[in-house]
């Protein structure tokens, strides 16, 4: 089967899960308050699959390596670690006076800062990527236990409000906060067209990029920042996802079988809609909001995840 055939397939599909999502058991009575509430969430999950999606094909190509996701470098425990320091040391009531515009802002600038000192530290004298995964790795263990720790000796009652920005949720997407994740993907798309081009180089890995003519230096460092904004805008939006990437990703691979990025890139931005409309169809309409999409999607990725550690092991 050609590219154009899997393309127009999962076009269709992502259109039909779309049109199932938006306008499933809509009565008169009722279908315009319904699509009220449906629409920002169908937008913030096609935001939020797009930007998950593209950090993660740009991150497995910089590492070389197809079991990795931007959450290696601890941004998903940071922005938890935001939340509970906020409410510790200002209780629900304030947290809610703090606003949540205030806080998707200070929340998505907190992990772009990181990120960019992180990068800029480790980038210094030459140092290497491992270097640079390892040291996020043990800042998110940090960050997590630090997290822990907080919510053990925390109210209990300010604790289920913690509770609440541990896992993503699309069920009240505000529409001022989808605005701004629009914009900030937006022009990090703009900002990183040029550089997305040598992707195909850099996934030759170091020495060959260099070999070819790439400033290898200064593009990972751009599109390392690129992804940081990406899955900060994200998060911010509607919390952690933290197996999406890498089942999109490997599926998109799985899937087209090239290495051309502006084939892959498209396929896992497609899967990342269909899998997060899927998740929330589920959801809402099976289990009866009965748990949140970010649980159904971890437990399905980390199934994945360790099938893909099988089969590596197997070759």
């Amino acid at each position: 089967m050609s590219h154009k055939k899997r393309f127009l397939i999962l076009i269709i599909l992502t259109i039909i899960s779309i049109l199932l999502y938006l306008f499933y058991g809509l009565n008169p009575a009722s279908y315009r308050f319904a699509l009220s509430r449906r629409i920002p969430n169908v937008l913030a999950i096609i935001t939020t699959g797009s930007a998950i999606a593209v950090s993660t094909m740009i991150f497995q190509t910089i590492t070389n390596n197809r079991i990795l996701t931007p959450s290696i470098l601890g941004l998903d425990s940071l922005y938890l670690l935001l939340q509970t320091v906020v409410i510790f040391l200002f209780g629900s009531s304030r947290f809610g006076i703090i606003g949540s515009e205030a806080n998707f802002i200070l929340s998505a600038a907190l992990m772009i800062i990181f990120s960019i000192l992180l990068f800029k530290v480790m980038f210094k004298e030459n140092q290497n990527l491992l270097l640079l995964l390892m040291v996020g790795m043990i800042l998110g263990t940090l960050f997590s236990s630090i997290s822990s720790f907080l919510q053990m000796i925390i109210d209990p009652n300010e604790f289920i409000l913690i509770q609440n920005q541990m896992f993503a949720s699309f069920t009240n997407v505000q529409n001022s906060l989808l605005r701004i994740s629009v914009m900030t993907s937006l022009l990090a798309f703009i900002w990183s067209y040029k550089e997305l081009k040598q992707l195909d180089v850099l996934a030759l890995g170091r020495e060959h990029a260099i070999n070819l003519g790439i400033d290898y230096g200064r593009v990972v460092r751009k599109l390392l920042i690129v992804v940081a904004i990406l899955i900060s805008a994200s998060t911010a939006l509607v919390g952690p996802v933290t197996f999406l990437g890498l089942l999109v990703a490997n599926l998109a691979h799985q899937l087209f079988k090239d290495y051309r990025h502006k084939i892959l890139i498209p396929g896992a931005v497609f899967l990342g809609i269909i899998s997060l409309v899927a998740g929330q169809f589920v959801v809402e309409r099976v289990l009866g909001f009965g748990t949140s999409i970010g649980v159904v999607i971890n437990f399905v990725g980390g199934i994945y995840f360790i099938y893909i550690l099988l089969k590596e092991d197997r070759l």
